[in-house]
Order: C-alpha cells, then structure tokens, then sequence
C-alpha cells in the first residue's frame, strides 16, 4: 500500500499535500483499491468555502458511492477536470493525475486533526 510520507491523511481516508496557501486533495490508494474500479467522480463545489470534514463530491464505484470530505477548511479553487473523462486516474495514480481538487487552506491549524503516514499506516493496519 502506498502512503506518501510528504502528505497529510483523514480517518476517511483522504489525503492533502500543502503547497503553502494552497493544497491538493484525493482519496488514498487504500481508499480507492477497496473501492474498486471508479466509474465517476461528481464534484461541484468549486469557488466554495467549506469546513473541515464537510462534503466536497462523491466518487462512485461500480459497487458503490462514497462522499468526499474536506480535510481542512479550504475555498475549492479547482475541479481536475482530468479525472471527469478519466476517472481510473484515481485508481491508477491517486496521488498523482488522480488528484481531485485544489484548495485554499483558510485555517492551516487544521492540518493539526490529521494523521500523518505512521498514523495513517496504523489506521489501516
């Protein structure tokens, strides 16, 4: 399993690279391998605020719908619009071209209620 050291994770199991002000967020590779094959990512929040742990889309796989949520309280600045017409990008490299939005982080002390890779590794056993 593939848990990025340079990033911070969710118990829901989402993911956060900070770029100064800004960050990108996906699900992990956990995530999307019990998941299985993703058929749709449905996200229409961008120029949105909103809190940490709110909703931000929903990613549909061929066995189910899991909501995405806000790792930490962030204005949606982008949508990948990628992943729209080629949703196993978050299958085939969530971290990378999978990625789902780019945020602006309003309260960086959030990043403070997230585990790190040790704590993410330990979650998922």
């Amino acid at each position: 399993m593939n848990i990025p050291s340079n990033l911070y994770y969710t118990k829901e199991h989402e993911w956060i690279r900070v770029e100064g002000n800004e960050a990108f967020v996906g699900i992990t590779d956990y995530a999307q391998s019990e998941l299985g094959e993703i058929v749709f990512v449905d996200i229409n929040t961008e120029g949105e605020t909103l809190a940490q742990g709110e909703v931000f889309g929903s990613v549909e796989a061929v066995k189910t719908v899991s909501d995405l949520n806000m790792p930490v309280e962030g204005e949606v600045l982008e949508i990948n619009d990628t992943i729209n017409d080629q949703p196993e990008l978050v299958n085939n490299d969530p971290y990378g071209e999978g990625w789902m939005i780019k945020i602006s982080v309003v309260n960086p002390d959030d990043l403070n209620n997230l585990l790190d890779a040790a704590g993410y590794q330990a979650l998922i056993g």
